[in-house]
């Protein structure tokens, strides 16, 4: 029986969101393992009514989990955590740095989980896990307390980055731990597990401190009424915007419910002063549009976010008018641009002047992920003998294993989620692959991504439902129907189908009126009969094809 160290990405391999990875030790059969972020991504148009997408952690489950660990508190890193920690059966404590636990503790009080299992650590802890000892490294991005892991194990030293950058000057929090980095790759790291998401980007990232140049100046040209939008959990950003408004003489309104949440842990645990104060949403209507400042979420287009509202002129307390403006201190992230860009012309129409980080000649947001110069740094530092790029679409993973290739790292490896990829003894590589599906919240309820409620819903929202109900008696003659009835099919002239409906009411009752009496009998015979009537006379008149419902009674 050999130990062997393994790395099992089940979240975050081929695409940007989703985290959930896992580190495991011992002998196949009864591995020890601990746990590193437990993330979200967000649905979309294709999964309708779903708000948030986890990873499946199945494979995990019932084993020996000696504990997990939060590197940051994004929400593609923690937002699961609530979620898929009961789904675990595991009592395993879950390790984070005090901003990072003071998030995480609501996400768990959310779902009803026991906050005693999370464990707040301080910056730089080291913690012992089964076989693993897990020291916290600081390193910068956009949020406080981002952190690597450095995990020493009896079989070689990983180094697991979570999201980063080199900010020299991040306003908040300390620089990135240059010399701790160094010394890890004087021990010998075996294999850095390393965010991919910049790898196409020359150059660095940027500073927060040249945003704070770049708003204050920004600002202060400004006539009538500010509102930005930037990501909530950027509270250096936060900080920014804040200085700039009172250097130009106006109040700060905080206005959505992130913005609230996240500057609350931030003055929770030190981050931001204690008695920072800010106009409530009611008065700030009162203040003359020259000295207020609205800080909003929204930066991506959110329908319910809180400048999408205002935008709408739905927002109950805030209002925007001609000549006021509207900064968005974000970047667009992708498959967000049509939100966006119906966004921003709707404010446009009402007059509102957009201002986006292209428009003006100094940065007014900065990315939070690696650039390639800032990969080449850290490379540099660490020097891996493997290479395991992460946190990254299939082409990222593709090119950042390339790019350490040619930085002399000794190998790469490209996983996907469920690749297991044993990294001692012997060469490292690639030894199976595990099942690692999604699970969706539907409602309240986590449900597989393949679940047919889903896959049916998703049918409804392309091409509607026809419903046929029949009464048949029990010697199969037909007592009433078919009758037809449609949700999301439309005349010509844009009403609800009606006439259009008479070829389907035709279709459907010869199909019935055509089963043998003894056959009719059968539900599942009539249902399929009419069914495959209905659905050939649906794709003649109307050229698609709903979701069809049949529906037989018995008299």
């Amino acid at each position: 029986m050999t130990d062997e160290l393994v790395f099992l990405p089940l979240g975050g391999c081929n695409e940007i969101g989703m985290n959930l990875n896992a580190y495991g030790y011992g002998p196949a059969h009864e591995r020890r393992w601990i746990v590193v972020d437990v993330g979200v991504t967000f649905g979309g148009v294709d999964t309708p009514g779903v708000d948030l997408i986890c990873a499946d952690p199945a494979y995990l489950i019932g084993e020996n989990i000696e504990a997990v660990f939060l590197t940051h508190a994004h929400e593609d890193h923690i937002g699961a955590i609530g979620l898929l920690y009961p789904l675990l059966r595991t009592k395993a404590p879950i390790y984070a740095t005090p901003f990072t636990a003071e998030l995480a503790r609501g996400k768990l009080q959310e779902r009803g989980v026991d906050t005693r299992f999370l464990k707040t650590i301080s910056l730089e802890a080291t913690v012992k896990a089964g076989p693993f000892s897990v020291k916290y490294v600081t390193l910068t991005h956009s949020i406080p307390e981002p952190n690597a892991l450095a995990i020493d194990t009896p079989a070689g030293l990983i180094l697991h980055t979570g999201d980063w950058k080199i900010d020299p000057a991040p306003l908040v929090g300390a620089t990135t731990d240059i010399a701790g980095l160094t010394a890890l790759g004087d021990r010998g790291v075996l294999a850095m597990v390393c965010d991919s998401t910049n790898v196409f980007e020359n150059g660095e990232a940027g500073s927060e401190d040249t945003v704070r140049k770049g708003l204050i100046e920004l600002v202060s040209n400004q006539t009538g009424a500010v509102a930005i939008t930037t990501f909530a959990s950027n509270v250096a950003r936060v900080k920014s915007i804040i200085e700039a408004a009172n250097l130009a003489g106006r109040e700060v309104c905080l206005v959505g419910r992130s913005m609230h949440k996240i500057t609350g842990a931030a003055k929770a645990v030190g981050i931001l002063p204690p008695n920072l104060e800010f106009v409530d949403e009611a008065e700030a209507g009162y203040l003359p549009p020259e000295n207020i400042l609205y800080l909003c979420t929204g930066s991506q287009g959110e329908a319910n976010a809180a400048l999408s509202r205002i935008a709408r002129g739905d927002h109950r307390n805030v209002s925007l008018s001609a000549n006021d403006t509207v900064i968005f201190s974000s970047r667009l992230i992708p498959g967000n641009e049509s939100a966006v860009y119906a966004l921003q012309n709707s404010l446009a129409e009402q007059g509102i002047r957009i201002i986006t980080p292209r428009m003006v000649p100094e940065p007014i947001h900065v990315s939070g992920h690696p650039c390639r110069d800032e990969l080449r740094r850290m490379y540099q530092w660490v020097r891996p003998r493997v290479s395991i790029p992460v946190h990254g679409e299939r082409r990222h993973i593709m090119e950042h294993a390339a790019f350490a290739k040619s930085l002399q790292i000794q190998a790469a490896l490209m996983p996907r989620n469920g690749s297991l990829i044993r990294l001692a003894p012997g060469e490292p590589e690639i030894v199976d692959e595990v099942p690692a599906g999604r699970l969706l919240l539907d409602g309240g309820r986590l449900v597989p991504e393949a679940a047919e409620g889903l896959i049916q819903r998703r049918r409804l929202a392309v091409a509607g439902v026809i419903m046929a109900t029949m009464c048949l008696d029990d010697s199969g003659a037909i007592v009433d129907g078919p009758v037809i009835a449609v949700k999301g099919l439309s005349e010509t002239d844009g009403r609800i189908a009606d006439e259009s409906l008479e070829p389907l009411d035709e279709a459907a009752a010869r199909a019935l009126e055509g089963i043998k009496r003894r056959d009719r009998l059968d539900d599942e015979i009539v249902e399929k009969v009419v069914g495959r009537a209905l659905r050939k006379a649906c794709d003649i008149e109307f050229g698609i094809r709903p979701l069809i419902e049949v529906i037989v009674l018995r008299s």
